[in-house]
């Protein structure tokens, strides 16, 4: 785990989580804001990004804006489990793998561009590994938010989140790819898009600021791993409930803080719950005692539940669904996964 060592790379962690300048120079717009020159401002991203503190600057899209993507979990027996993590995540459209407390216990999220990508995705795992694997796709986002204030235990913003207002055109997908891969860290990144794009750069930042205005984006910016900066402790609350009051239960989530991932999902064969709940924090007691605060509040005490902590990530990038849109012309910007 790697704390930021000062003041100042907090800022940068935190503060440009959200509303990253859209401008030709934008790490020089960030060191005018704090008093430090462009150059230095990047330097520290450098470092900080080497030192796993963030993945990558760019977008973290809404649900339903493109590509496909679900959460599959898979029931390993212990001794496999390990040999059985490494062959999920080799494939590049896993982009999150986790070992959870449960005998349901290797967790991932496939991604793909569409539907048929993501099936064959876990088809091919399951002819690899000779396991099942249970397919739990989203039925409605209540909050998906990992962007919160880093000088807390947790976070404590609340609101909803809503699935994208429409999907993304067919000819904005390349620049979709390289605002899920990252901005190169350089003093003017988007030159760099529009280079590889063939597009004016100015054209560039415009699409993104409509994304933004549209929804299309649920954020631009700093996209930090948790872990890293001490956030140990996450957990998963999946509970069973009835159609009828998945949605009441859900907004109630939505509207506690702490809680930062809140979804109805498909049931499946030998999984009955419908309604997930995320809470990261610095420490178990402290996230069991928001998912209490949050069960209660939600009205959710007297449905079936588990929560199960995540024990080991075997892998944590950002999502690829509009990988293959990467312009392949030009070398694509550096950045970590």
């Amino acid at each position: 785990m790697h704390k930021p060592h000062s003041a100042l790379e907090l800022t940068l962690l935190n503060q440009w989580q959200r509303g990253f300048p859209l401008d030709r120079e934008p790490f020089a717009a960030i060191g005018r804001s704090v008093g430090v020159d462009a150059s230095a401002v990047l330097a520290h991203y450098a470092r900080l990004q080497d030192q796993g503190s963030f993945s990558r600057i760019g977008a973290v899209f809404a649900p339903g804006a493109g590509g496909a993507s679900l959460l599959a979990a898979m029931a390993v027996p212990q001794d496999r489990l390990e040999r059985v993590a490494i062959d999920v995540s080799r494939h590049a459209g896993v982009n999150h793998n986790y070992e959870r407390e449960h005998a349901t216990n290797l967790w991932f999220v496939a991604t793909g561009r569409d539907d048929a990508a993501v099936e064959q995705l876990l088809r091919t795992i399951e002819a690899d590994t000779r396991l099942p694997v249970l397919r739990l796709p989203m039925l409605r986002p209540y909050r998906i938010d990992t962007g919160f204030d880093l000088r807390a235990s947790q976070s404590d913003a609340t609101g909803a989140t809503h699935w994208a207002a429409s999907r993304l055109a067919l000819a904005d997908e390349p620049l979709a790819a390289l605002a899920e891969q990252g901005l190169p860290l350089v003093e003017r990144p988007y030159d760099a898009w529009s280079r590889q794009l063939g597009q004016p750069v100015e054209a560039v930042l415009h699409t993104l600021q409509c994304w933004l205005d549209q929804k299309t984006l649920s954020r631009f910016g700093v996209v930090v791993r948790h872990h890293e900066l001490g956030y140990t402790a996450n957990a998963m609350t999946v509970f069973d409930v009835p159609a009828h009051e998945v949605d009441a239960c859900g907004e109630a989530l939505a509207q506690v803080p702490g809680v930062t991932l809140a979804y109805q999902r498909a049931r499946a064969h030998g999984w009955p719950y419908n309604l997930y709940c995320m809470v990261h924090g610095r420490d178990r007691a402290s996230v069991r005692q928001t998912v209490a605060q949050a069960v209660a509040q939600a009205g959710l005490r007297d449905k079936p539940q588990a929560t199960l902590f995540s024990l080991r990530r075997f892998k944590q990038t950002g999502a690829r669904r509009f990988a293959h849109h990467i312009p392949k012309t030009q070398g694509a910007p550096h950045a970590h996964a």
